[in-house]
């Protein structure tokens, strides 16, 4: 795994307890089995730091109908590769056809179990039926994809006694598994995989740039092999439109393959079936480019993968030093500098890494003071600034060059006042250059190409409300959106973004129609990053598939923590404390110290520091991008 900045969020493999089975010791905290007919809930199983496996107990001699009930749900969280142990509490037929890996529904707190009455009137079968109730949090499909969802949960579940041996079984199980929140953290772990954008590629170097398809694997049951196995089924469904594999259609791990793990070398060799066999020497480096950043995820300090063929012949290998020189990947970018306004309003520079205060004025227009700007954006190869003026109303670009002419504005808004106008800019890494316009009788997303070209205009789908930030993704295949809504509400939505290449190509002009024609961008398909937020006031990507973000959630306070752009909850302690932060900034290189704006003026949180002031007088703190 990735680690993150000092007092950021860890995403740690979940830790296990264990049941009393096959000697193993039982831990205080457990859910228990009955040992009588009464029911109860399932209770969540609390995390602890421990490595211990789960397993869990079958089904006893006689058993009562709770009791399967309650042993097969305490069954569905442990760490039984194949659910074995739970298939043991249904019935044969039942056994055959449920299928848990195609989902797996999240609750707040562990299942509630409640007896179900037949009607009035109707004569009872001889089964039993249960339902099982809670509030959701969460699904995780079949791709391994997770989606906040709220709501009740409710699901029937219906035991059948055997006529012959009297032993009560479940004879219609609940579709996939289902278990609480704190259960499903110590079950599952978040990881990356990744893919290629298929519009974008690096600015300065024209590679391929990867972006991250966050999914979430069982911790504890062979969590490398499941990595790779979902890595070759494709992207998810949500990603899959705006990235491409290298691995061809088909692609798979060679028959019987388990047990992934590096060598005593950090050295992993990963056998294929025979559709990766015929592949040229770069598609096969690009392959092997996909597998190293992915799985880094679970091994940081895996050094090289081995690509075999089915007959064990070797297709290609590459080394974790070559792999940057394969794909660009924005979390592997360290940026040079952090760039800020000071109070005479002069766009200011110091190293990204420093630990000293101040800093010194960039070359050209933007540092001699002559332009009053209120927010700006470095490009990422720091050869580029773009600013807003200080009413809101023009957009500048200007090399940051001691020779560098002032250039007119590229864009300009009509906004009435200041706080509807044009948004802080953002930067992707093919260059192209990102801005709202929140004038409420035309609001617009702008791109422009390089920085350089003609405002295009994003078609955007339908939102809570009008844009109040936007940053792009360093990868150019995602946005994030904050939206008001009508009640006040600022909600953080990620968008996936289409098309487009045909206008950037030709230097395209936005006609102000509107009419979400093919030629131009589109936001596709928002969903919430930060579902359990009502407000979020400031935001900034912060890795690969992670933002910090700064906001309120609902009767709460102000704070600031870290969200997963799948609106997960990411396990591990928030960013120190900070009051009144205005704006924060981060960069996708996790070692970078996060920066923000606040009452004391521009402060930084070192690594195993405390926020430290870097100028009193300093606003609108940027990193490259």
């Amino acid at each position: 795994m990735v680690a993150d900045r000092e007092g950021g969020a860890r995403r740690t493999p979940g830790r296990a307890v264990t049941y009393a089975v096959c000697g193993a010791v039982l831990l205080g905290g457990c859910a228990s089995m009955p040992d009588s007919g009464d029911l109860r809930n399932v209770e969540s199983t609390p995390r602890q730091d421990t490595g211990v496996r789960v397993f869990a107990v079958p089904p006893a001699e006689n058993a009562s109908d709770t009791e399967i009930m309650q042993g097969f749900l305490e069954a569905l969280t442990s760490d039984d590769p194949h659910y074995d142990t739970a298939r043991k509490y249904l019935t044969a037929q039942a056994a055959r056809a449920w299928r848990p890996e195609r989902s797996a529904t999240v609750l707040a707190d562990g299942p509630g179990i409640r007896a179900e009455t037949p009607p009035t009137g109707r004569e009872p079968d001889s089964g039993r039926t249960y339902v099982l109730t809670g509030s959701r949090v969460a699904t995780v499909d079949g791709q391994q994809a997770y989606t906040p969802a709220s709501g009740d949960y409710r699901a029937k579940v219906h035991l059948a006694q055997d006529a012959k041996s009297g032993q009560w079984r479940i004879d219609a199980p609940p579709e996939g598994v289902v278990m609480g929140k704190s259960d499903f953290q110590r079950n599952y772990t978040s990881v990356d995989k990744y893919y290629f954008a298929t519009r974008t590629k690096a600015w300065t170097t024209g590679d391929p740039v990867a972006v991250a398809d966050p999914v979430f694997v069982r911790s504890k049951v062979d969590p490398m092999t499941q990595l790779v196995r979902s890595l070759l089924s494709g992207p998810t469904n949500w990603l899959g439109p705006v990235v491409r594999s290298s691995f061809p259609t088909g692609t798979a791990l060679k028959k019987g393959t388990t047990g992934l793990t590096p060598d005593d070398e950090n050295r992993l060799t990963v056998p294929l079936n025979a559709k990766a066999a015929r592949v040229g020497p770069a598609r096969c480096t690009e392959m092997a480019t996909q597998l190293l950043f992915t799985l880094r995820n679970l091994a940081p300090t895996l050094e090289s993968v081995d690509l075999r063929g089915p007959g064990g012949d070797e297709l290609c290998d590459l080394t974790e030093s070559r792999a940057g020189s394969v794909a660009w990947r924005a979390s592997a970018q360290s940026p040079d500098n952090l760039y800020f306004l000071d109070g005479k309003h002069r766009l200011i520079r110091t190293p990204a890494s420093g630990a000293g205060t101040g800093g010194v004025p960039v070359p050209g227009v933007f540092g001699a003071g002559t332009r009053q700007l209120r927010s700006v954006a470095v490009s990422r190869d720091e050869h580029t600034a773009a600013g807003v003026g200080a009413d809101g109303r023009s957009l500048y670009v200007t090399p940051l060059a001691a020779a560098a002419p002032s250039e007119p504005p590229v864009l300009t808004s009509q906004g009435p006042t200041e706080d509807t106008r044009l948004t802080r800019p953002a930067w992707d890494a093919r260059g192209d250059l990102w801005v709202a316009d929140l004038n409420p009788a035309r609001p617009r997303l702008y791109v422009v190409a390089q920085g350089t070209g003609k405002p295009v205009a994003v078609t955007l789908p339908e939102l809570p409300g009008p844009i109040r930030d936007v940053r792009v993704a360093a990868d150019g295949a995602r946005v994030a959106l904050v939206a008001e809504a009508k009640d006040g509400k600022q909600s953080l939505l990620i968008g996936r973004i289409e098309g487009g290449d045909s206008v950037r190509a030709q230097g395209g002009e936005d006609d102000g129609s509107g009419d979400g024609s093919a030629e131009a961008p589109a936001v596709v398909d928002p969903r919430p990053a930060a579902p359990d937020m009502e407000l979020v006031t400031a935001m900034s990507w912060a890795g690969d598939s992670r933002l910090v973000v700064v906001g309120r959630e609902q009767g709460g306070v102000h704070q600031m923590r870290y969200v997963q752009v799948d609106g997960s909850v990411l396990d591990g302690p928030a960013p120190a404390a900070l009051s009144r932060v205005k704006a924060i900034a981060a960069a996708e290189d996790e070692r970078v110290p996060l920066v923000a704006y606040s009452e004391d003026g521009i402060v930084r949180l070192p690594s195993g520091a405390q926020w430290q002031k870097l100028d009193k007088d300093g606003t609108a703190p940027v990193y490259p991008g």
